[in-house]
């Protein structure tokens, strides 16, 4: 089902949490809402669910105006971080309490419960109570309980995040999996960037209550519309270096490299990403920099690097074996160079 937000706005008081958002979500898409605490993500999606009143605006699920729709009209079932079962109930029961309060009548919700409980392989555990799950269980009937009603759309509120890390990256694939079967139109918040380009076919980037970019993951992080998104996407970040264009060339303290802009302009900032510079022997670099620190993460090497006061990051490969205070060159891979404006973000390269 597709859903709509047309300029959608919500005040609190005298801070405005949404300004503004206007996008479409497709029908069967998985788009992740992605932004610092405080951007106004996980309000936009309670404005679709309907626990939230729309100040400005419209929100269309297919082609219906919900805005006055109370939330169990809505046709939309939602995920909480917090998993909120009934710790009174069995696992088959927390999963059917949804078609339960339907009416559904007993054999056809024991069926649904069961299909649903394989789909999230929960069958051999319907008999257990929660408190006898571990975390990433409990999510999984969490999901079971959205799942078995079959929704038009899944809202879901940063469901993974009282995960450890390794058990996140898990139910992040099998979160996947799942909704590419179902093919239920899915909007998940989240203010992890690994786990929005992991999941999303979509991101919307937000910030202080505006949408700043909506584009695929891979769209995001190659081609930032401005320096927020471009400093919000990317692990490590990237790397931004303050300074100025003089007749095309970037120039700042202990640096200058040629050609990267045109004319001459000043407050300019320059980022590039760890993976498009590397450490060389010598002489084609446009940077010399001292070893700060070598971090081995087991596939790479993350060397941090200092120009006068200004952190760069490398990601080298895992046998680089540079010292702390060792003198290097870097070379920066001019062709994947971004220019920013530094008082407004604006991307001018």
């Amino acid at each position: 089902m597709q859903v709509r937000l047309k300029n959608i706005s919500k005040r609190f008081g005298d801070v405005v949490a949404v300004n503004q958002v206007d996008f479409e979500i497709n029908e069967g898409e998985f788009l992740v809402l992605l932004g610092p605490s405080g951007c106004g993500k996980t309000t936009a999606l309670r404005m679709i669910a309907g626990l939230e009143s729309i100040d400005a605006g419209d929100i269309y699920i297919g082609d219906r105006r919900v805005n006055d729709v109370l939330p169990k009209y809505r046709d939309v079932a939602m995920v909480f971080q917090s998993y909120a079962l009934y710790p009174h109930m069995t696992v088959a029961d927390n999963i059917g309490y949804p078609l339960k309060l339907r009416g559904i009548d007993k054999a056809q919700r024991q069926e649904a419960i069961l299909n649903t409980a394989q789909l999230v392989r929960l069958e051999e555990l319907l008999d257990r109570f929660p408190k006898q799950l571990s975390g990433g269980q409990r999510q999984r009937v969490a999901l079971a309980r959205a799942i078995v009603r079959r929704p038009k759309v899944f809202l879901m509120d940063e469901p993974l995040s009282n995960l450890d890390a390794k058990l996140r990256g898990k139910m992040r694939a099998e979160l996947k999996h799942l909704q590419h079967d179902l093919g239920i139109t899915t909007i998940y918040v989240t203010h992890d960037q690994i786990e929005a380009m992991t999941l999303a076919q979509r991101v919307a980037i937000m910030r202080q209550g505006v949408l700043q970019q909506i584009d695929t993951p891979k769209n995001v992080y190659n081609d930032p519309g401005n320096l927020f998104v471009a400093g919000f996407i990317g692990s490590p970040t990237m790397n931004f270096l303050s300074g100025e264009l003089e007749d095309g060339d970037f120039v700042m303290p202990g640096c200058c490299i040629k050609g990267v802009g045109k004319g001459s302009r000043e407050n300019v900032i320059l980022g590039i990403r760890p993976e498009d510079m590397q450490i060389v022997k010598n002489g084609n670099s446009q940077i010399k920099a001292v070893i700060y620190s070598v971090e081995l993460t087991g596939d790479q090497t993350i060397v941090t690097a200092k120009l006068g006061e200004t952190d760069l990051t490398v990601r080298e490969d895992k046998d680089y074996d540079g010292a702390i205070d060792q003198p290097v060159h870097i070379k920066l891979d001019e062709s994947k160079i971004f220019l920013f404006e530094a008082a407004t973000g604006e991307r001018i390269r």
